[in-house]
């Protein structure tokens, strides 16, 4: 009988990377106070083919809540800026 298990280091995907190394340098394209509605923008711009995440500096309120900021790959804020501002 064979266990799955992730591989030591695999990085997880979470929803909101807390003070992330691997998210410096990129840009901010908005912010949001709770992590189900940062999620779903994220979710929008990746589903369009943009490199985006959401990250935080300080964990998150057990509801999901704090200073959340929507970040995109470096050279993609302008592709990211002109979905966001064209979505209905």
């Amino acid at each position: 009988m064979s266990f799955l298990r992730p591989r030591a280091g695999a990085a997880k995907d979470l929803p909101v990377a807390i003070d992330d190394p691997r998210l410096e340098g990129w840009e901010t394209v908005s912010t949001f106070e709770d992590q189900g509605t940062a999620v779903a923008w994220r979710d929008q711009l990746r589903a369009l083919g943009v490199n985006a995440a959401c990250t935080a500096d300080y964990p998150l309120d057990r509801f999901g809540r704090g200073d959340i900021y929507l970040v995109v790959a470096p050279g993609q804020w302008s592709r990211a800026n002109d979905i966001l501002e064209n979505l209905d």
